[in-house]
């Protein structure tokens, strides 16, 4: 059996009286894409850096291809890369200059057709100096890089930080791409739609703890499907739904309506479909629980502590 390339069992850190991290457990399976979520100061960045060996852990365990980061660090840095969600890179430079240094530092000769590949898929102009890039092109640097390196882990923490949307897609792209040549991934991310789309199995953390760990279909049945059920008497419908237990918020969403809506616990499917099927069901659309859903479920009391701050849109990002 493979070594997992990223394992991590009761980790602890402390910063002054600040336990940043509380026995949290992490693990990415060979050729697996993991999610690693969590609002800020949960412990995501924290973690990534005794990975990377720039911090010792206070106690637990924590190994890169089941050795010791802390002990063993620039030997297993030559067989991942890691891109930051902030790059700060050389002013002088130019972009492809500081592809070519960051590859050349790893002992990597620059690939010219894979680089001029990456460079295209990002639209990143490589004779521009970094001084003058915004923020997402300073990302794709690190991206381009890190794309061009033949690696066995990627550690990513907040990669798309100041890309738009369509670079978003691309870098999902090549993250497939990755997999599929053998590479396994560590994923940090606030952009869920982008986590549900590549991730096999999400960790989430919450104040330096593991909370929820798993693939998105077991993680899913922590939460409820959104049913709409047409049938030929809504009401009846209504009412014998909301006797089934594990069936909830059911509603007639109109005095007109040919419908019923309601949400519905895994455990109670049989008895909800056979009590649709007596009423004369003509359509069912069932929409699975998505990890945006879970994800609110986890912190929905920060939610309510944020109520009022005039920054709604930051509660899903944090």
């Amino acid at each position: 059996m493979s070594t997992p390339p990223v394992e991590v069992h009761d980790l602890h850190k402390r910063f002054g009286s600040v336990h940043a991290l509380d026995g949290l457990d992490l693990v990415v399976e060979p050729g697996q894409v993991a999610g690693f979520l969590g609002p800020n100061g949960a412990g995501k960045s924290t973690t990534i850096r005794i990975l990377l060996g720039l911090l010792h852990a206070d106690s637990g365990t924590a190994r890169l291809f089941g050795q010791d980061p802390w002990a063993h660090g620039v030997g297993l840095h030559e067989r991942l890369a890691y891109v930051p969600g902030d790059v700060t890179l050389w002013p002088q430079l130019t972009g492809g200059e500081t592809i070519d240094l960051l590859l050349r530092l790893r002992g990597l000769r620059p690939d010219p057709a894979r680089k001029a590949r990456m460079l295209h898929r990002f639209e990143l102009d490589p004779t521009k100096r970094t001084r003058t890039y915004s923020k997402g092109n300073r990302q794709k640097v690190a991206l381009v890089a890190a794309f061009c390196a033949d690696v066995e882990l990627l550690v990513l923490d907040e990669p798309t930080s100041g890309l738009d949307p369509l670079m978003q897609a691309v870098f999902q792209d090549s993250v497939r791409e990755a997999v599929e040549a053998g590479t396994s991934v560590l994923l940090s991310s606030h952009v869920l739609a982008e986590v549900e789309a590549l991730c096999d199995t999400v960790t989430i953390i919450r104040a330096g703890r593991t909370m929820q760990t798993g693939t998105l279909d077991e993680l899913r049945h922590l939460t409820r499907s959104a049913v709409t059920a047409r049938v030929d008497d809504p009401a009846a419908a209504r009412d014998a739904l909301a006797r089934i237990d594990g069936v909830h918020d059911v509603a007639v969403p109109g005095p007109d309506a040919d419908k019923v809506t309601f949400h519905l616990d895994d455990a109670a499917t049989a008895a909800a479909t056979r009590a649709l099927a007596d009423l004369g069901v003509r359509g069912l659309t069932v929409s699975p629980p998505s990890l945006e859903e879970l994800f609110l479920r986890q912190y929905g009391d920060e939610l309510e502590l944020l109520e009022g701050d005039a920054r709604p849109a930051q509660a899903v990002e944090r």
